[in-house]
């Protein structure tokens, strides 16, 4: 826990970003009904029945001083699919930094070692030398602010019903380049100190 509040505490370098990373399933569904548009002093109306489209996954990447983020949106969750996050990360987001700090939780695929299962090792090793992986405690992913922005995400851009895998990446493009516009930053305010005092159950006695 204190290494990734550590982290946070650092002053802004651009050429060692910190950068959150998460994940989150999300459901496609679609309308049974047309639903009936809104009117004055009469909302939109939609029925309560529904049907399932599948679902979808939506990585999320947060740079959270820079107030940059991006919404990836995959049919799934794989080894391989972290490992495209993790290069697109190096070479498209970030290809001029020397060192990336990633904050993301304990995944079974959010390892080394999935990239090495992807790509030819020397392509995974050229990608991990620029990576620098920060995890999460155990029941304390809490502390990856990636969380805060797939909160945002949901309540602005995710409360309505979405059928379509283009659809929903057309919205969450939208959604992201608003945000990305705006630079709105993410300010963190729990310290190693904070953690001391509040959390002083985990610690030794």
């Amino acid at each position: 826990m204190e290494d990734v509040l550590d982290l946070y505490q650092e002053p802004y370098d651009a050429r060692h970003p910190v950068v959150c990373f998460d994940e989150v399933p999300y459901q496609l569904i679609g309308e049974t009904r047309i639903p009936v548009p809104a009117a004055p002093g009469r909302p939109r109306r939609i029925d309560y029945e529904y049907v399932r489209r599948g679902t979808a996954n939506l990585f999320m990447l947060v740079e959270p001083r820079r107030g940059w983020r991006h919404v990836e949106v995959t049919a799934r969750r794989t080894n391989a699919d972290f490992a495209q996050q993790m290069r697109a990360l190096v070479d498209v987001h970030y290809p001029d930094a020397e060192r990336i700090r990633v904050v993301l939780d304990n995944l079974s695929c959010h390892t080394g070692a999935a990239l090495y299962e992807t790509f030819e090792a020397a392509e995974a090793r050229r990608i991990l030398r620029k990576l620098e992986f920060h995890y999460t405690p155990k029941h304390g992913s809490w502390l990856n602010m990636a969380e805060i922005e797939i909160s945002i995400l949901g309540r602005q851009c995710l409360h309505r019903r979405l059928d379509d895998v283009n659809r929903l990446r057309q919205q969450t493009a939208a959604w992201e380049a608003a945000r990305n516009t705006a630079r709105t930053p993410t300010t963190w305010r729990f310290t190693v100190t904070d953690a001391r005092v509040k959390l002083h159950r985990l610690y030794a006695s």
